[in-house]
């Protein structure tokens, strides 16, 4: 038979599949891998500080003035 071979890959694939190992545990809080969890956690700075507001505008309006004010400089500069 031609399709049977096929049709039995077929079925231990599916079976195979089936048996993964997903783990369902909690991780470890003691583990030397686990980092704090938590809303603003995975953050490189703290928005909850007093100046924070005013660095992030600063931060905006230099990155989107900045290539305008260079293109300006640029066309309005003596030759």
């Amino acid at each position: 038979m031609v399709l049977s071979n096929p049709v039995h890959r077929a079925g231990s694939l599916a079976s195979r599949l089936g048996r993964r190992g997903f783990h369902s545990t909690r991780s470890r809080l003691g583990s030397q891998y686990h980092y704090p969890e938590g809303p603003r956690s995975n953050l490189p700075f703290d928005p909850l500080k007093k100046g924070f507001a005013l660095k992030f505008w600063g931060f905006c309006l230099t990155g989107y003035g900045l290539p305008y004010a260079i293109a300006y400089w640029q066309m309005h500069k003596n030759k």
